[in-house]
């Protein structure tokens, strides 16, 4: 059973709910000051507690798309992730289409009705990353009307580790982009979801590490190639931007400052502003104190050109580490000339989905306002 699947849940509920009953019961029996009954004591709460910890964090996991799986938890994923498909050379592409399915909570059959979702495995042609991702396309995407149409596209991260069915599930950008674009508050857009993981264990913070995974040059290159190659998404300057949450946030902002011929507009929910050297990142740099320096916005600001892009920021004035720092950031890019900068504050928030929520239906707005259709 998967770590996310629900009968995995509730077997925890129910051998937490048996532990408490039994320890409930039978403690009379272990009450006399004996080494044997002393030990049970401390067992039964042991156990009890252990069993409704699994409980709360097996939970918690399902609600914000912490880990994917057993291996994911345990750090024991160690299968490659950058890695060679063989089939784009044999004509495959680098796009393939794994499944498709109805977009969660709209009640339609037909996609020309009700959009469509499509799971992908991408192959970068340059930098030859493979990752999972899940594709929305509108209804109007096979309504016979627009089919010589080009939709303006949002590529959306999830955060580290985060799974990118969390951004259809959870955070439900497709069914909000639906609905916004029925009551016309947004154009149709495709939106490709996925994890800015694309290297699992490994955080690689969209950085390309000397002699690693060139993450930076696959959402700037490769991902917009693979998709506009299979789909029809906006070819022109201004019909691509990009949103993410926490890790994909930083992201988001990064690769709009660095390729705001590619993005014309990122969104960062949560986000960080320089990437950080833990565990989880290993050595991003190498000593390449360029590529250290391009990778803190705040030094970009300073000393290089503004970028011709749009940009989004959000946080909270209770609730959110950021704040301090989005609030300088938002003040750095409105002494520039060319970068444009918007923000969504909330009064009280926190780092996790039920805010993101929140955000998500001004974001999809805010991006879709500044993307051109065709």
């Amino acid at each position: 059973m998967g770590l996310t699947s629900n009968k995995v849940l509730w077997l925890a509920i129910v051998i937490a709910a048996v532990l408490f009953i039994g320890t409930v019961w039978l403690w009379p029996r272990l009450s006399r000051q004996h080494w044997r009954t002393v030990s049970g004591r401390v067992g039964l709460l042991l156990a009890t507690q252990v069993a409704l910890f699994a409980s709360v964090g097996l939970a918690a996991n399902q609600a914000f798309g912490f880990y994917a799986s057993w291996a994911d938890l345990f750090g024991t994923e160690t299968g490659q992730g950058v890695v060679v498909d063989h089939s784009v050379h044999g004509g495959g592409g680098p796009l393939q289409v794994v499944s498709t399915s109805e977009v969660p909570g709209v009640r339609a059959a037909r996609p020309e009705r009700g959009g469509q979702i499509q799971k992908v495995d991408i192959v970068g042609r340059t930098t030859h990353i493979a990752t999972p991702a899940y594709v929305y396309l509108p209804p109007e995407y096979f309504q016979p009307q627009y089919r010589t149409r080009t939709f303006p596209t949002a590529v959306v991260l999830t955060g580290y580790p985060g799974t990118a069915r969390s951004l259809v599930d959870k955070l439900n950008y497709p069914s909000t982009a639906q609905r916004l674009a029925r009551d016309g508050r947004v154009q149709p857009m495709i939106l490709v979801m996925l994890r800015p993981t694309v290297a699992p264990p490994r955080d690689t913070e969209c950085v390309d590490i000397p002699g690693g995974p060139q993450t930076e040059t696959f959402f700037a290159k490769d991902l917009p190639e693979a998709v506009l190659g299979h789909y029809r998404a906006g070819k022109r300057p201004g019909g691509w931007g990009i949103i993410g949450d926490s890790t994909g946030g930083y992201c988001a902002l990064k690769l709009a400052m660095h390729h705001p011929r590619v993005y014309a507009a990122g969104a960062g929910l949560s986000p960080y502003y320089k990437a950080p050297i833990d565990p989880t990142t290993g050595d991003l740099f190498h000593g390449d104190a360029k590529l250290r320096n391009r990778a803190d916005l705040f030094w970009l600001l300073r000393h290089e050109p503004a970028p011709d892009t749009s940009l989004l920021v959000t946080s909270s004035k209770v609730g959110e580490h950021n704040y301090k720092s989005t609030m300088d950031f938002i003040q750095r890019v409105q002494a520039t000339d060319r970068t444009r900068i918007s923000s969504i504050i909330l009064d009280s928030g926190g780092h996790n989905f039920n805010t993101w929520r929140r955000e998500i239906p001004p974001t999809l707005q805010w991006i879709s306002g500044r993307l051109t259709d065709h």
